[in-house]
């Protein structure tokens, strides 16, 4: 009998459990090793190469086709290069490994600390149709205020209780039909400048800037474009408002 010869005494129970016991560690190799295409090999604090690279080996380079018919290859050097700030203004606090390094110089110009922003591609971001997701609605006039407060023609007024210029516009979000930026005209010949939604508040009579006072919002990161803005200079915009919750409100 097939059920007697064949298997004689092995266990199915055993066979099986031990199948799922094997194939779940190739899962989590497998898995692991592909989490490991960016940030890899492990670097120390000076930027050589840490010794304990822990228990997985690096994978091998990996080609990845990008919308607009871009390709990126990781892990490699040229993709880690890219994404790597050097000569950061901070001085270290320790002689070991792992401690947090402090500022040496202005943090919210030189964008470290709670202000520090990661060097993104210095290009638009797009939609799955290719067009550019954030503009200004006086490019989109199909666009128009549902809800709240239009705080176009308010007054800004920073958190040393100054007014620094007026919204004159608004950026949105196409696809999502969000406001993601107040356009702001400076006092004084200033400019204009760019302001995270998120990190303002619209009042019924005028806009609070909470985290800057009036000097540094001459500061605040300029965009190249007065009609589009770039996924680098958003990183820096909003590493700058954040970061003055800390370098500027908090001093």
């Amino acid at each position: 009998m097939v059920g007697v010869e064949f298997f004689g005494n092995t266990d199915l129970a055993s066979i099986a459990i031990w199948g799922f016991w094997i194939f779940f560690a190739l899962l989590i190799f497998y898995l692991q090793t592909e989490n490991m295409r960016e940030g890899y090999p492990l670097e120390k604090d000076d930027g050589s190469l840490s010794p304990n690279q822990g228990p997985f080996p690096v994978p091998k380079p990996k080609t990845f086709k990008m919308a607009g018919g871009k390709e990126v290859v990781v892990p490699s050097p040229e993709h880690e290069a890219a994404h790597r700030r050097e000569d950061l203004a901070l001085a270290r606090t320790s002689v070991s490994e792992g401690f947090p390094h402090k500022p040496t110089g202005d943090p919210l110009v030189d964008g470290v600390g709670p202000a520090s922003w990661a060097p993104r591609v210095d290009e638009p971001e797009r939609d799955g149709h290719g067009h550019i997701k954030i503009e200004p609605m006086r490019k989109n006039e199909a666009f128009f205020i549902s809800a709240g407060h239009d705080p176009r023609g308010m007054p800004v007024v920073c958190c040393d209780d100054h007014v620094v210029g007026e919204v004159v516009d608004l950026w949105i979000d196409k696809p999502e039909q969000l406001i993601r930026y107040l356009e702001i005209e400076l006092e004084n010949g200033g400019g204009r400048r760019l302001a995270p939604m998120q990190l303002v508040r619209v009042k019924s009579r005028y806009v609070d800037i909470r985290t800057l006072n009036t000097e540094r919002m001459a500061q605040v990161p300029r965009t190249a474009s007065d009609s589009q803005i770039t996924l680098l200079e958003e990183e820096k915009i909003t590493a700058f408002y954040g970061g003055g919750e800390m370098y500027c409100r908090g001093a």
